[in-house]
């Protein structure tokens, strides 16, 4: 028993030995070698289920990885991102979006004390799971093997219920229907005259003299949407007397040699800055200041002339007189 055994090793080697590490062990092929080291201070756990999404851009996966990462009461919105990293506004937004179109973000509205709402930004590190509840633990994802039920899924989170949540920032163009769209293309263009009396059949005519304007020159091919916005300042033109031949010589002379970005906003541009003033005042001619008397026969002739009294005519007046 007191026998020693100098080769023995004073105590066990612990797994966790450089030399042992089962992460450290050399690959005879090639590929990925983890050199893994345990945290014990500042990490988080993210689930593959985000970092290897196969739907999910790169973008959109460093995005949700940073966010998981952020303490309590952090600041996400784009502006905030967009000075913390080096992608513009559009892809920081672009992968927002992806990331609530997939539930790992969701934006909800509350009002604070003072009256103010304001936007409360969710990570969900577990897409589809139960929201916790007030007095109940949150639901803990079933793991495979384990024989327990797994948590069913909640209705998938439409990104545009949140996208008007996201703040706008300056220089980024925002997301909007085609409808939105267009009206805000008609409301960018310039004001154009108005007709004084805007009759369907001079609107219709205004409308074919500017769907023809491209016949003249095919840079000028017009929109529907701008068409009906320049429609009006035409038919102030064909209201003042003007013909159409001289409106179309007024929009198609003198085009710059350059491309039109925006044929329609120069075309509106000028309907206003060229309008003709009104027409001359023409007075309607008014009855003739002489009674139109009634028919009466000559005394002397029996000739029928107009006289207030019963009478001779003038020609059997004219000798008597004389």
């Amino acid at each position: 028993m007191d026998t020693q055994h100098p080769s023995a090793p004073p105590r066990a080697q612990s797994r966790l030995a450089a030399d042992n590490h089962p992460n450290r062990r050399l690959h005879t092929g090639g590929g990925l070698i983890h050199e893994n080291t345990r945290h014990t201070e500042r990490f988080v756990v993210i689930g593959n289920h985000l970092t290897q999404h196969p739907e999910l851009s790169l973008l959109a996966i460093g995005l949700g990885c940073h966010i998981q990462s952020l303490p309590r009461g952090a600041r996400v919105d784009i502006k905030s991102l967009t000075a913390r990293f080096q992608e513009g506004a559009t892809r920081i937004a672009a992968g927002l979006r992806e990331l609530e179109t997939h539930g790992y973000l969701r934006r909800e509205r509350e009002r604070v004390s003072s009256g103010r709402i304001v936007t409360r930004t969710i990570s969900c590190n577990q897409p589809g799971s139960r929201r916790p509840t007030a007095g109940h633990a949150p639901a803990r994802s079933a793991r495979p093997g384990h024989g327990t039920a797994p948590v069913p899924a909640t209705a998938p989170v439409s990104a545009a219920e949140f996208a008007p949540a996201i703040a706008p920032v300056p220089g980024a163009e925002p997301v909007a229907a085609p409808a939105k769209r267009q009206a805000a293309r008609k409301k960018s263009l310039p004001e154009v005259p108005q007709p004084a009396c805007p009759a369907p059949l001079l609107l219709r005519q205004a409308a074919d003299l500017l769907a023809a304007l491209h016949r003249h020159d095919p840079r000028l091919l017009l929109s529907t949407c701008d068409t009906a916005h320049l429609a009006p300042g035409v038919a102030a033109w064909l209201e003042r007397e003007v013909s159409p031949a001289a409106v179309r010589h007024a929009l198609t002379a003198h085009l710059p040699d350059a491309p039109l970005c925006r044929p329609a906003a120069l075309l509106a541009h000028r309907l206003a800055a060229q309008l003709p003033p009104p027409p001359p005042f023409r007075a309607q001619a008014s009855p003739s200041s002489a009674a139109r008397h009634p028919l009466r026969n000559c005394d002397g002739c029996d000739r029928a002339f107009r006289s207030p009294a019963p009478g001779r005519c003038h020609d059997c007046r004219t000798p008597v007189a004389a």
